[in-house]
């Protein structure tokens, strides 16, 4: 226990030089760099893996060539947010949480410093967002915080409406969640890690996304900790994401979105397709090589005080659909995500995020 501590402090001593050497040089720190999980069965988590079998299918994540994690976050996707409210238990699920989301899961991940989230949504389940939303979004959210305490993990909210959101629903979720777990700026209470999904920019999910940059994501007084730019395409240009991710950080007048400030936001980008992409093999040819420049150097376009978006998040490891390969071996991204999370200095564990 000695050792390992000694090892933790050692890695937070490297984490925060880097954070440091960034501010010096003008390229912020990258804090953000994680994968969604959607597991073997393609976002479900409707049962328990094997753990040996899960380990040997996943030591990427942990292990990018030499015994340091690839990523420092996990997000466990998806929690069905109709079956959460109602405490259901079926074939996949106990009391509204998947049966393959388990402590062993979580302990695989947090005990090598990796932070682990639970997605509640995805596109799947948009429907059933709006259902739970209009029958009682108060213990939604105390359900969720539950959750999360219960597996000392944190909540993302992924709810895909873009044309009729329930936003008054909506914020009861989020008031309610943090009535049982206030907000955390130090990010030491797991639980109390709070983000939203919005479109990649903000002519998608116009609605939620002025909700949450307006009211939740504001430096003054935040609700949530951040925001992820979510994935267009597997094939969408660098260029073409800097310019929605621009539309976040500068916000669109016209849609009635405030600028949200770049320590608030993550970008995204897809690990595979039918085959996989150089973001999960080849770093020097990846997106995430490319667009570096502009995350870690955009300043603020009205909204915040540093340099620098958050982070970027990759979709997905595990199996994602049946029309994509998994990122199991051989398929697996230490060639990609880890020899970027070794070149942007990536702190593991994850250190207290920028407020400004």
């Amino acid at each position: 226990m000695r050792i390992l501590n000694m090892k933790r402090a050692s890695t937070m001593m490297l984490a925060a030089l880097a954070i440091a050497f960034g501010a010096q040089s003008g390229r912020a720190q990258m804090q953000v760099y994680g994968v969604w999980h959607c597991t073997a069965d393609y976002c479900t988590w409707a049962s328990a893996p094997d753990m040996t079998t899960f380990a040997t299918q996943n030591n990427w994540i942990l292990n990018r060539g030499n015994g340091s994690p690839s990523v420092n976050l996990v997000v466990l996707s998806f929690v069905n947010p109709l079956k959460l409210l109602n405490l259901t238990t079926d074939s996949g699920d106990t009391n509204g949480v998947p049966n393959g989301m388990t402590s062993s899961v979580v302990s695989y991940f947090e005990n090598a410093g990796v932070r682990v989230m639970l997605s509640i949504g995805g596109s799947t389940y948009t429907t059933y967002w709006d259902q739970a939303l209009a029958a009682d979004p108060t213990q939604l959210g105390i359900n969720a915080a539950n959750l999360a305490k219960q597996l000392n993990v944190g909540i993302e909210i992924d709810y895909e409406n873009s044309s009729s959101p329930n936003i008054t629903g909506l914020q009861s979720f989020v008031s309610a969640y943090r009535s049982v777990i206030p907000y955390d700026a130090t990010g030491a209470n797991f639980p109390a890690r709070l983000t939203i999904d919005l479109g990649a920019g903000d002519t998608y999910l116009s609605q939620i996304a002025a909700e949450a940059t307006n009211n939740w994501l504001q430096d003054g007084n935040p609700v949530l900790d951040y925001a992820n730019a979510m994935v267009v395409g597997e094939n969408t240009t660098v260029s073409r994401y800097e310019n929605y991710w621009s539309e976040h950080i500068d916000g669109y007048p016209t849609l009635g979105v405030d600028p949200l400030a770049p320590a608030r936001l993550t970008g995204s980008f897809y690990l595979v397709g039918s085959k996989p992409s150089p973001n999960c093999t080849n770093f020097a040819s990846s997106d995430q090589n490319t667009a570096s420049s502009f995350v870690e150097t955009v300043p603020p376009g009205g909204e915040g005080t540093t340099t620098g978006m958050l982070g970027l998040m990759f979709w997905a490891a595990g199996c994602q659909g049946t029309k994509t390969v998994c990122t199991f071996p051989p398929n697996t991204c230490e060639g990609g995500v880890g020899v970027g999370a070794t070149t942007f200095g990536v702190p593991v564990p994850m250190p207290a995020l920028r407020q400004q």
